[in-house]
Order: C-alpha cells, then structure tokens, then sequence
C-alpha cells in the first residue's frame, strides 16, 4: 500500500472508529443534532458523536412508551391501591420525621405542606428507593431520534438534559433514570431540573439523584411556580342527584366552575359558593363513579403529571399520612 493510501485508510479508519455499528451516532438525526448544539449552545460536536457511539437504540423504551394497541379502560379501584397503600403510607411517615427539618424549610419558603410534598416523592419513587435503571442519555436519544410522534419533545429534553450535565459537572452516560428520561428523587424531566429545580442543601450544585434536600425543595418550587395557593384547598368529595351534564366533565381539569353554579345544579360539597373548581370524576367500570370538586391547587399538582388519577393519589396519600403522623410531632412540625 502506497504512504498516500496508508495516510488515506488511518484518516477515514480515526474518523469513523468512533461510530461502533448500530450506535446512535449511525443516525444522521444524531449528527444534524450535534451540529446543531456546536452551534447554538457551545458543545463540542464531535465529543457529542462520541458519547452518542457509546449507547444504541433501546427498543424496551420505545415499546415503554408506545401507546397500547387497544385502549385500556380507566379505573379509580385499580389505580389507587399502586400509590396509595400502607407500604407509602408508613414510608411516608418515615420520610417526614427523617426530613422535618427540611420539610418545614420548603413550607415556609415556598407555601406547599410537608405532606404534599412527601406524597408526590412517595408516588414518583417510594421516597428515592425506584428511581429507574436506564441510562437517560440513551432513553432520550431513543425517543429523540427514533420515536416520531414525539420527537420534537424528546429532542427538546435530549438538549436539556445535556445542558445540565454540563452545567453540573455530570458525565452524560452515567446518569440514570426512567424510561422516558425522568430523573432521580422527585423524577423531573431535564427541562424541569433547568427550570425548576433548587440546591436545597447548599453544596453549590443541584443533585436530584442523591440529595433529598434538593429533592425537596425542587418538588416545593416547582409546585410554587405553577401557582400553589398557600393554606388553600386540594380537593372536597361531591355528591350528585344522578349522573352530570357531560359539558361540566368537559370544561377540563383547570377550575373554570363556579361552585354556586353546580349547587344550583344539584351538586353539593364542602366549598364556598364563589370559588373556581373543577369536576372530577373518578371512574371504575362497574361500580359507581365517585366526584369530586378540584380546586386551584388540585390543577397544580396535574402540572406535575397530566391526570386526575395522579393528583388524587397524591392528593389522598397525602392526607393518609398526615393522619398516620404521630400527634404530637404533627403539630410540633406546624
């Protein structure tokens, strides 16, 4: 082999060696994309492919996040036993007194209880102890590159995720998650870390994965920042003459219902008559749907995952362990 050849196959052999077959970086959406990055937020593109030939396409998250082939039929009596039961309850406890001092911290600056708190890291993780097992850059670069239908979300969180890692010192595929790239104690997407997230515990660097502190504070913040309403209420049960008008289940999960208006109706709950509420309906096949009024903060906690079924949980599990707190703890923490 002539030099002139010899210099030719080491430079095509150093350029491509990197891209190991079938990795992402054989995409040409992967590379677009770490061109794209070099140019707008300062990356190294070619430190991008690099990372990207580490990891290849998962096909248990896109056969996670693929909608089911037939739909499945919504059920209250299945859902609310996984979140709420005695496992999160008494964890829940646990968490508290382990926590209080931080917990009441995140009270007092950002207005959420302790116990709302506390159920939506119970739900999200059974207080840190599920975090999930995928490596979040190769779950988001699945989805980014290889799931259509939400691929301009995916891509979007793909480039948050890589931001953070940067701006916290992290090695990308070292970090953990869930399927959909969720990430540590409280599960937040990367955009929300961006967002969102806090250094609670004041090491100078926010670590949702093994700082409860900031896992804390992050879930009180975030919860501040789309609207909680301090000393207001969740939810009140309701009780209705027959079945409701389908345009009150229609109005959405944000409260655009005066309750004045539904008693007028029929409806009757525990609410002043000029407050804003929505009507939720937590329905069981065979078996009687049971209503609720949702106020203000009942949407808040929907921000955090887009159902009424998921509020609720955190909204009931909340409740049962503020009754299972010791009494006189309880309202030493208030």
């Amino acid at each position: 082999m002539s030099k002139t050849l010899a210099a030719l196959a080491f430079t095509l052999t150093t350029q491509f060696a990197v891209a190991a077959p079938g990795s992402i970086a054989d995409l040409p959406e992967a590379a677009a994309f770490a061109n794209d990055l070099a140019q707008r937020q300062g990356f190294d593109a070619s430190r991008l492919l690099e990372q990207f030939s580490a990891i290849r396409t998962n096909e248990r998250v896109l056969q996670l996040i693929a909608p089911p082939s037939s739909p499945t039929q919504r059920s209250w009596e299945r859902y609310r036993p996984r979140f709420v039961n005695a496992q999160r309850i008494a964890g829940g406890v646990r968490f508290w007194q382990d926590n209080a001092l931080t917990l009441a911290r995140a009270r007092a600056l950002y207005g959420v209880p302790e116990e709302v708190i506390v159920a939506i890291i119970g739900v999200e993780t059974v207080y840190g102890s599920n975090t999930g097992g995928f490596g979040v850059l190769e779950a988001l670069a699945t989805l980014a590159f290889q799931y259509p239908r939400r691929a301009e979300f995916f891509r979007s969180e793909l480039e948050q995720f890589l931001l953070m890692t940067r701006e916290n010192g992290l090695d990308p595929l070292a970090v953990k998650g869930s399927f959909a790239g969720a990430i540590g104690i409280p599960q937040f997407m990367p955009g929300s870390q961006r967002r969102y997230a806090v250094d609670f515990d004041g090491d100078q660097r926010i670590d949702l994965s093994n700082s409860v502190a900031d896992a804390i504070g992050s879930v009180a913040r975030f919860l501040e920042q789309h609207g909680w309403q301090a000393g207001q209420p969740v939810a009140v049960p309701a009780r209705l003459p027959g079945t409701p008008d389908q345009s009150l289940l229609e109005a959405g999960i944000r409260p655009s219902l005066r309750v004045a208006d539904l008693f007028e109706r029929g409806i009757v709950a525990t609410a002043a008559p000029e407050s804003t509420v929505t009507l939720v309906d937590l329905v069981s096949p065979g078996q009687a749907t049971e209503y609720w009024l949702g106020f203000e903060n009942f949407y808040v906690i929907t921000r955090y995952n887009r159902s009424s079924f998921y509020a609720m949980s955190v909204f009931q599990l909340a409740e049962e362990i503020r009754r299972a707190m010791p009494p006189p703890i309880r309202e030493a923490m208030r």
